[in-house]
């Protein structure tokens, strides 16, 4: 799940999930972002374990 507020390094998180052609869901709630702790986007959620976007970036580079 990508928790996105459209900002440029949400967008930059969704293009690198795309070359990497994972599929994902995309969450712009910021209520349902809020009630999961998150206080900055974007936020990728892996198995249950969120990943901050450098992490995310790192973790979509090695599916590549």
């Amino acid at each position: 799940i990508l928790y996105s507020t459209n900002c440029p390094r949400c967008e930059v998180l969704k293009k690198k999930l795309c070359l990497a052609n994972i599929e994902f869901e995309e969450i712009n709630d910021i209520n349902k972002m809020q009630e999961k702790g998150i206080m900055s986007a974007p936020m990728l959620e892996v198995d249950g374990e969120l990943l901050d976007f450098s992490r995310a970036i790192a973790w979509a580079r090695d599916k590549m």
